[in-house]
């Protein structure tokens, strides 16, 4: 048996960030992913996808991702139901994520992020640059410019 789903899209809102009762992390949001083929209409369609994500995953994506951004996610589909307060069950899919690639910067394009913080409250070198060190505490994720030379016969594939 296999259960397995990768996602690429772009976040719809801000993901909400809350702890169980054992002060477990779990973040939520939604995947806003467009289908491959056009509809009859000749548009695009695009499905709303729940996203789940548990502990210190939950607490990065909280942090990291905002409305807009670009994000890859992998994980398992989960059906469950409950019953609401009128007392019907409902049922819900969602995606339980194990692994969530933030696909784009803060800075990148206009697809929301946060804004770069003035340069007023990060050391800067010479250049007036922020240093390699303040721009890994801003974004863990960001890298320093510069190109990697890696030879063919490095590569494992």
């Amino acid at each position: 048996m296999l259960n397995r789903i990768v996602l690429i899209g772009r976040l719809t809102r801000d993901p909400e960030l809350r702890y169980t009762q054992n002060a477990v992390a779990v973040a939520s949001f939604t995947l806003a992913v467009n289908r491959q083929r056009a509809n009859q209409a000749g548009e695009r369609e695009t499905d709303f996808i729940d996203i789940v994500v548990w502990q210190k995953l939950g607490e990065l994506c909280a942090q990291y991702l905002h409305k807009g951004r670009l994000a890859a996610v992998e994980g398992r589909l989960q059906i469950r139901q409950y019953e609401n307060r009128e007392g019907q069950k409902v049922r819900v899919a969602e995606v339980v994520a194990d692994n969530v690639q933030f696909l784009e910067r803060a800075t990148d394009g206009a697809a929301g992020g946060n804004p770069p913080k003035p340069a007023m409250n990060r050391k800067e070198d010479m250049s007036g640059a922020p240093s390699i060190a303040d721009r890994y505490q801003d974004d863990p994720f960001a890298d320093d410019g510069r190109s990697i030379d890696i030879v063919d016969d490095d590569l494992p594939f």
